[in-house]
């Protein structure tokens, strides 16, 4: 009986080894995990889920909206990415006060009469524009 239970250990073992090797169950569970991942930065930062619409057209249209924020979002990460870096996360929340606060920068020029692109263009508008952002 012992025999008979470790033989089906063994084949449950080399059968798992198989699926994964032959059928990518290892890129399947990535891709998963990655679409998980989405779903979680646009339902906390791009307002998936908070759409009223009941029209079918305007809630294809929000969804649309908030997952294509967050892929302008990830794509403009990956274009100031520093080469070679080898670096896979993302941090939205990082993204969203960097955006929040070149916005008010934005406006408190706007409203005091300065220029903003002498202000965008100075040294220290980046660290103006990272204060708060989580440090990578």
């Amino acid at each position: 009986m012992i025999d008979y239970i470790k033989d089906i250990g063994n084949y449950g073992q080399k059968n798992i080894n198989f699926l994964a090797r032959n059928w990518g169950l290892k890129s399947n569970y990535k891709a998963r995990f990655q679409i998980e991942f989405v779903f979680r930065d646009a339902k906390q930062y791009t307002g998936l889920c908070d759409c009223q619409a009941t029209s079918e057209a305007k809630l294809g249209f929000h969804f649309n909206a908030s997952l294509t924020a967050l892929n302008l979002l990830r794509l403009e990460d990956r274009h100031h990415a520093v080469e070679g870096a080898g670096r896979n996360v993302i941090s939205i929340a990082s993204w969203k006060t960097r955006k929040f606060n070149a916005h008010l920068l934005e406006r408190f020029s706007c409203h005091l009469g300065l220029d903003f692109t002498a202000i965008k263009s100075s040294p220290g508008f980046a660290a103006l524009c990272n204060y708060g952002a989580i440090a990578a």
